[in-house]
């Protein structure tokens, strides 16, 4: 079984192949990981063969200096050194493509799940906590769609006309909501939480999202700018994760704790005609990301914390929840583990998932190269990474309105809000 705390470099694949292939079974990939071994063996005998050639470069010169020094004819070393250089230069030209696709396919490999993580698809999933019940009305409901158009507050048919279909218009004190509930989220992660809020940009480089796994597999969910390898984030996971790349932390600045509102920008692709009415999966939405950067040892205790933190959030609006354990299939590409937080949406009866708590374990800060110092042995060491939305829109928004709708057709505003929506009782 493999454990907390898996290292998925080269060297763990190399040294617990039976583990690794474990895990990939585990978590569905098709990765084929005896080819790449295979691959691995012959990139190391490329860089033995490049060392002697370049060991034996280095001596032919040095004997062809020494004659010429004693008056000796080197020709026979010259034609020995132009030999050996050209054999160096077709190697080294080989050892690129070996190189290029053993890096291609390393990026390729998935995280292992964590061992608390039930094995399986779907249906595998585990209820690990539920928080209120569903509202019973004394009218049918209305979902959210029939309740934003009564009242003028959402406007589909304009924000497909400006842009494209799933996309959003909110109007009047639908905007106002939703930047109501972005102003609670950030006070309170910010001021119950303990997370440091960052406003970060929403475009970043192709380096930044192969760090957070959204590269190589998830390019053709993305949007990318025509002239510049920039990429419209999905997530403020990306821009914030990648705050420390390429650096070294102390130690006794761990755990350190980030929220951020952005915009998202996600294709969705493979997802058209799967609820793409309403508010349910847009092409752009409003977001409150929580990401940490924390010690090894501490990252599941942080992970239940980051959990709390967004569970915080559906109580004090006072929204159905509950909290599903993913199964091995179930979980993102880097994630060891992960919980969906889903709301209850009465108009449309269905769960939403609103929040997903991962932890990548040291999968993010190998590829972004994210370390810190021990204190008393000085050793640097790979940071976990977590992260989880904390949370996210506009599905919210769909539970907001289809849970405090009244038969009137108003819709009461959550005691939370009241005081970003300057009092108000109601929209």
């Amino acid at each position: 079984m493999y454990n907390v705390g898996i290292m998925l470099d080269i060297k763990f694949i190399r040294e617990n192949p039976e583990l690794v292939r474990e895990g990939l079974k585990d978590k569905g990939s098709k990765f084929d990981l005896d080819s790449f071994i295979r691959l691995d063996e012959q990139r190391r005998q490329f860089i033995v063969e490049i060392d002697n050639l370049r060991a034996r470069q280095n001596t032919l010169n040095n004997e062809v200096s020494s004659l010429l020094k004693d008056k000796q004819d080197p020709k026979e070393k010259i034609a020995q050194s132009k030999e050996n250089s050209k054999k160096l230069a077709e190697i080294e030209e080989q050892f690129k493509e070996v190189k290029k696709d053993f890096q291609s396919q390393l990026l390729n490999i998935p995280n292992l799940p964590h061992e608390s993580v039930p094995k399986g698809d779907a249906f595998h999933n585990k209820i690990k906590k539920t928080w209120g019940k569903p509202k019973k009305f004394k009218f049918k409901p209305l979902d959210h769609i029939e309740i934003a158009e009564r009242l003028d507050i959402i406007d589909f048919k304009r924000a497909a006309k400006i842009t494209g279909s799933n996309f959003i218009l909110f109007k009047g004190q639908g905007a106002r909501l939703e930047r109501a509930l972005i102003n609670f989220m950030l006070d309170l992660h910010t001021r119950k939480h303990n997370y440091k809020e960052i406003f970060p940009p929403f475009l970043v480089n192709r380096a930044s999202m192969t760090t957070t796994a959204q590269l190589p597999k998830l390019e053709e969910d993305m949007y990318r700018l025509r002239d510049d390898d920039y990429f419209l984030i999905p997530t403020a996971e990306v821009p914030l994760t990648n705050i420390y790349s390429d650096e070294i932390l102390d130690e006794n600045s761990l755990p350190l704790r980030f929220t951020a509102y952005t915009a998202c920008f996600r294709k969705e692709a493979g997802s058209y005609g799967k609820d793409t009415k309403g508010l349910a999966r847009v092409h752009q939405f409003d977001k409150v990301e929580l990401v940490k950067f924390v010690k090894p040892k501490d990252s599941y205790i942080e992970l239940d914390k980051l959990l709390g933190n967004a569970c915080k959030v559906i109580e004090l609006l006072e929204i159905p929840y509950r909290v599903i354990v993913l199964s091995s299939q179930e979980i993102s590409f880097a994630a060891a583990k992960c919980y969906d937080i889903e709301i209850y949406a009465p108009g449309i009866d269905k769960w939403l998932e609103v929040s997903s708590c991962s932890n990548f374990e040291d999968f993010q800060a190998r590829r972004g190269n994210i370390r810190y110092r021990e204190e008393k042995t000085k050793k640097i060491q790979f940071v976990h990474t977590l992260n989880g939305s904390g949370v996210a829109l506009a599905r919210l928004v769909i539970a907001i309105l289809e849970n405090y709708q009244q038969k009137d057709g108003f819709v009461l505003i959550p005691k939370a809000l009241k005081r970003y929506m300057d009092g108000k009782k109601r929209v």
